[in-house]
């Protein structure tokens, strides 16, 4: 069977994750293209030059907005957003969008993304549906996070790969959808609070959850 449905994520581990969820899964392919959006989108696009998929997914760990998105809960992307594409100016960032030279948001599948929602919320598995951040530094401070939160109302949950990853679905004309496990807070960095191995578990269950979805 041609597997119809690309699962992208950056590192091995994550990839591992997903491939345990589907267990199996003939219409699931999962590959690990590396970090940072730049990699997502050149290692996506070529993956897609070589196949032919229904829908393209940008899945792994990430860190949840405090009060939106708790350690080892699961984002559902309502919309993929580039949040430090644009310029720093004296007035404080302009985005891409404000400099009119595109757009930093591509938009999700949205019914398939409301319906992988409900069924990991009936699954039992925590869940948050709202934007996902792209970034191309992960946020360190407070006060950074406060910012992030400030410029994209609504905001879940940041990683580095999936507006990459959107970019060349979107440019292909293929539907795309980002789904995150929480592995820390967007905020002051501090290791010793992540934890890395229950959202890769997370991960798993929420893939387990897709093959009975993504029908």
């Amino acid at each position: 069977m041609q597997p119809r449905i690309l699962i992208v994520t950056a590192v091995d581990a994550e990839k591992e994750a997903v491939m345990r969820g589907l267990q199996g899964d003939e219409r699931f392919a999962a590959a690990a293209v590396g970090v940072g959006p730049a990699a997502a989108a050149a290692r996506t696009a070529a993956l897609l030059a070589a196949s032919t998929y229904s829908l393209v997914i940008s899945a792994g760990i990430g860190g949840g907005f405090a009060g939106r998105a708790d350690i080892g809960s699961l984002v559902v992307a309502s919309e993929i957003i580039a949040a430090d594409l644009g310029a720093e100016t004296q007035d404080g960032f302009l985005s891409v969008d404000e400099l009119g030279f595109g757009s930093s948001r591509i938009a999700v599948d949205s019914v398939a993304a409301k319906r992988i929602a409900a069924a990991l919320e009936a699954a039992g598995l925590p869940l948050c549906f709202g934007p996902v951040l792209t970034v191309t530094t992960a946020t360190g401070t407070a006060a950074r996070a406060e910012e992030l939160a400030r410029r994209n109302a609504g905001a879940a949950a940041e990683a580095m790969e999936g507006f990459g990853v959107a970019a060349a679905a979107n440019d292909r004309g293929i539907p795309v959808l980002e789904l995150r496990a929480v592995s820390n807070r967007v905020g002051p960095r501090d290791r010793s609070a992540w934890r890395i191995p229950e959202a890769l578990h997370a991960l798993e269950q929420a893939c387990k959850v897709l093959t009975e979805v993504l029908t």
